[in-house]
């Protein structure tokens, strides 16, 4: 999907890690939520609540998901998981631009 119809767009930024990620929040009639979002290259690492779908839209990081002792390179047109009540850490190689969508 390259674009979304009849959604609200939070118009505040959430900006992270002094400005290297910032996205914003896409809320759908349904009730889902997505971010749209850009990360610049970096070590960042990351809690969630929900369980998240991340897709890279464009750009590379390599992964170290919950668990798991190996990072896993991602690059644009690719997708990974995280479970509910998780942390996983990214390095960011290239600007990134991703999608993030948040699964109750």
């Amino acid at each position: 999907m390259d674009q979304f119809e009849n959604v609200t767009v939070v118009k505040k930024a959430n900006v992270y890690f002094d400005g290297k990620v910032t996205s914003r929040t896409i809320l759908f009639p349904s009730g889902e939520k997505k971010t749209l979002g850009i990360m610049m290259p970096g070590e960042y690492e990351f809690g969630t609540a929900d369980k998240e779908i991340m897709e890279i839209l464009a750009g590379k990081l390599d992964v170290l998901l919950p668990g798991n002792d190996e990072w896993i390179a991602i690059a644009g047109g690719q997708a990974f998981e995280v479970p509910a009540n998780a942390s996983f850490k990214m390095r960011v190689s290239e600007i990134s631009d991703y999608c993030c969508s948040f699964i109750k």
